[in-house]
């Protein structure tokens, strides 16, 4: 299915010079400004802009409402290897980017690996690279280990690389803080530097597993999140481990035959449970929040049809490109968002599991409708991306208005740039 109407990508289009583009994050984060939207209740015109800092974001949502936010770290994912060369000669230089793990799949499990694992990875001069192992020799002051890369498989435009190193007792998770870059965005056109580690990370982030910060989330501070407290928001967290494909420029004429990247999710069933109590008043971080939010009400609409069916199968727990697309076939009507919910917890309490683990290749283009989510916190996206176009969905249609007034009053683009707070239209 690629959709009912093509989306014509150049529709989403908008100049932005480089000077716009923020390459480095304010010294103090809660200090970036603030775009505020409202939308007005005639759908025909366009809503009302002003701007704010963003530590007083409270002021712009409701006493009562939930603010989720996604926990998931940034892993230092980049891997340099030299193939062996003569003696004092250096060999070619591979790079190896780690995308998501195939074995052990869960993210954990491969991360606390102490002998091997194998993971998709994109490789810079991969031509470069036959069938030999490569090497690298590694000592942070406290254990020694040689690890060991071998190609595998071609995957599209990606490679499986199994990893592997002996003794030590060391986690793979250890080999990439120690020997890993963080792999900061390639639009800020510099190289990571020694402040990312930190300036690239939310307050918040605990769950290793992104190769890109769920950006949204950055403007955070205790200070932000305390006041949201006092004002009687509450809090809670989901993770969706981003991935590299959230980069990817759409190339096709027609948005629908894009090809969206898949993400692991992973939602706790007290999280599923509290978001059931304020349906209404959902405030999102960030599309990655966004996205696993208003996926859920998909994998919850399949267990309302088949709720006897393991994890798994059929895809039950996958949430395809464009499934919110499709008509509900339930014979007695459409399944309601905390009717979705409530099957989902239903199907854990069966299942006996504690967490949802998911993914999702969900697209929010024009034309979505939003079920769960209310309001949204997210930054100023590139032009012709999918980003984009879930903001235009969330606004109908009135991204102009919110990115021309960003342009011309100085704000911050991309992810290091400035936020904006997004009302949902009626």
């Amino acid at each position: 299915m690629n959709g009912e109407r093509p989306i014509y990508i150049a529709d989403y289009d908008y100049p932005l010079p480089d000077e716009r583009i923020a390459k480095y994050p304010l010294p103090e984060r809660d200090t970036s400004k603030l775009l505020v939207y409202q939308p007005t209740p005639d759908p025909s015109l366009k809503g009302r802009v002003s701007e704010d800092k963003f530590y007083n974001v409270g002021d712009y949502i409701q006493p009562g409402s939930l603010l989720i936010y996604n926990n998931t770290r940034v892993i230092q994912a980049r891997l340099v290897f030299h193939k062996a060369a003569e003696p004092d000669k250096q060999g070619a230089r591979i790079e190896v980017f780690c995308l998501e793990p195939i074995t052990p799949h869960d993210y954990q499990l491969s991360l606390s690996s102490t002998s091997g694992c194998t993971w998709k990875c994109m490789i810079g001069n991969a031509k470069k690279w036959k069938e030999e192992a490569i090497e690298l020799k590694i000592e942070n002051g406290k254990w020694k280990i040689g690890l060991r890369a071998y190609k595998e498989e071609v995957l599209g435009n990606t490679y499986a690389v199994r990893f592997e190193w002996d003794g030590e007792n060391v986690s793979f998770a250890e080999i990439l803080d120690a020997i890993g870059e963080l792999p900061i965005p390639p639009y800020l056109n510099r190289k990571t530097e020694e402040s990312d580690k930190t300036t690239y990370q939310t307050v918040y982030s605990r769950i290793k597993g992104s190769v890109a910060a769920p950006t949204a989330g950055l403007h955070f501070t205790e200070r932000v999140l305390n006041d949201l407290r006092a004002r009687g928001i509450e809090t809670d967290e989901v993770t969706l481990h981003v991935g590299a494909g959230t980069f990817l420029p759409v190339k096709t004429e027609d948005a629908n035959e894009h090809v969206m990247h898949s993400e692991f999710i992973a939602v706790p069933r007290q999280t599923i449970a509290h978001i059931q109590s304020k349906l209404g008043h959902i405030v999102a971080v960030g599309t990655t929040s966004m996205r696993t939010l208003e996926s859920l009400y998909f994998i919850g609409r399949k267990l309302s049809l088949s709720p006897s069916l393991p994890c798994g199968e059929e895809g039950f727990l996958q949430v395809g490109q464009f499934e919110p697309y499709e008509k509900d076939s339930l014979p007695l009507g459409r399944v309601g968002v905390g009717q979705s919910l409530q099957a989902i917890l239903d199907w854990m309490d069966a299942t006996g599991q504690d967490t949802l683990h998911a993914s999702t290749q969900i697209m929010i283009k024009p034309g979505y409708r939003f079920r769960i989510v209310d309001q949204l916190i997210t930054n100023f996206h590139q032009p012709k991306s999918t980003l984009l176009l879930l903001v235009s969905a969330f606004v109908g249609g009135d991204w102009k208005t919110i990115y021309d007034y960003a342009l011309s009053h100085d704000f911050r683009f991309l992810s290091y740039g400035d936020s904006s707070i997004l009302t949902k239209s009626k």
